[in-house]
């Protein structure tokens, strides 16, 4: 018997693998020509120390693609999580050569040869509860403003680059007695490389949550769990909660920043216009042309057609965690 159809369409994998890959350019075009063969869309990056993206499309397509990419013996157990939705997440295919799959900017990093102590969701909460362990939030603001564990820091930095430089101005870990440190970010890609740092800066007891913010709000029940709020995914469900469930929150597709209901209801929100966080930033010209934007996306939905220019994603330093 075959198996049940899943009641939604397209499926999302999201991936990342750090794994030497002197050869990443000459991957590039065969990968694409794979996601155009078989339909699936999305970002994918390349680069010497890995691979990172989220794909989307049909089932069978996005494992044909996982199929192709494991073919590689270097990546032959590469990782991916899996989520379904009723509408198609993304509306083009990418496969982009980088220098890191993850920006940090740090020379000499390398996640291959050492990082932080991976943390199962299920002890996650007792190592939170430690008063000896720093916990750091090595996401951007936006992610963090909409969601974040119980006690952790929040550096307020606006790309991961940042990361460094706060590091270095924290007092509690300079010095030769180091803390003990637990980072967690959104699919675990971002704490690949800050625990790294970490190591290489010294400290000796370094930790990170094993699949992110992602698996703990898979695994962990809501009556277990010290997460508060959601969690910002880079693709069209803006955010999640427990079970990973879409959450309340839209972007702002003037910014892109996540919205709830409050930043919604204020006066300075115009849909596809402008919101709280930058409607002073934003020209009169700047304005008018984003309110021509939004009356065609309100076109072309009207005429069920997709405008492509609604569903920009977040710049930001991976293309999903993601991951």
């Amino acid at each position: 018997m075959s198996a049940e159809p899943h009641p939604h369409r397209y499926l999302t994998a999201a991936l990342y693998q750090f794994v030497d890959l002197p050869d990443f350019a000459e991957l590039r075009e065969p990968l694409q020509d794979c996601c155009e063969t078989h339909g699936v869309k999305g970002t994918l990056l390349l680069a010497s120390e890995g691979i990172n993206g989220t794909i989307a499309g049909p089932e069978a397509g996005v494992r044909a693609v996982l199929a192709h990419l494991r073919a590689d013996a270097r990546l032959a157990r590469l990782p991916h999580k899996e989520s379904w939705s009723e509408h198609p997440p993304f509306h083009r295919m990418k496969v982009r050569l980088k220098k890191e799959i993850v920006t940090l900017r740090v020379p000499g990093l390398d996640p291959n040869k050492t990082v932080g102590q991976y943390v199962k969701p299920q002890d996650w909460n007792a190592l939170l509860a430690d008063p000896d362990v720093l916990v750091i939030d090595t996401r951007n603001d936006y992610e963090v403003a909409i969601g974040t564990f119980a006690g952790a820091l929040n550096p307020d930095i606006k790309t991961f680059t940042e990361l460094p430089a706060w590091l270095d101005a924290q007092s509690r870990l300079q010095g030769d007695k180091k803390p003990r440190v637990a980072m967690f970010c959104t699919g675990g890609i971002r704490c690949e490389k800050s625990t790294a740092l970490m190591k290489m800066r010294g400290f000796d007891e370094v930790y990170h949550l094993e699949g992110g913010i992602l698996k703990y709000l898979e695994e962990i029940p809501p009556e277990q769990s010290t997460w508060q709020g959601e969690c910002f995914v880079f693709d069209e469900r803006v955010s999640v909660g427990h079970g990973l469930q879409p959450g309340p929150h839209e972007l702002c597709r003037s910014c892109r920043w996540p919205l709830g209901a409050a930043e919604k209801a204020s006066p300075l929100y115009i849909k596809g216009v402008s919101c709280p966080h930058c409607h002073d930033q934003r020209s009169a010209e700047d304005k008018a042309h984003l309110a021509e934007r939004q009356r065609q996306v309100e076109l072309a939905e009207s005429r069920g057609q997709v405008h492509v220019g609604a569903r920009q994603r977040r710049a930001a330093d991976s293309p999903h965690d993601p991951a």
